[in-house]
């Protein structure tokens, strides 16, 4: 089992979270069935920015992006280096530290106060 360790959140997972998850699984899937609501508008189709993440640790033992996410991603809130959309970035055998972002480009968020 590979861990997932969500930093805190505000609205996703004010304490923060670990999770273990099978390799294979999207950053997106693994958090939605542990409870944490990563928003993905496009249903994780990749045709959004609203499940945007930050791989603060581990990031490197990931696939590379595919060429239709890294365009994606440039119009993503906050981009940086470690970006990545949760929806396309399967989890390896390698820990992981996952920031969710504090805003996203979606304005009309069901779970936004």
């Amino acid at each position: 089992m590979t861990k997932i360790i969500f930093l805190p959140h505000v609205d996703a997972c004010p304490e923060g979270a670990v999770i273990d998850v099978q390799p294979g699984i999207s950053i997106c899937d693994a958090a939605l069935q542990h409870g944490i609501e990563i928003e993905h508008a496009c249903e994780k189709s990749c045709a959004c920015t609203t499940c945007h993440v930050y791989v603060r640790e581990g990031g490197d033992s990931l696939a590379e992006a595919t060429e239709v996410e890294e365009d994606l991603l440039d119009k993503a809130w906050g981009l940086d280096p470690d970006s990545r959309l949760s929806c396309q970035t399967l989890v390896g055998k390698t820990d992981l530290v996952v920031e969710i972002p504090k805003y996203t480009i979606n304005m009309v968020s069901e779970h936004r106060k």
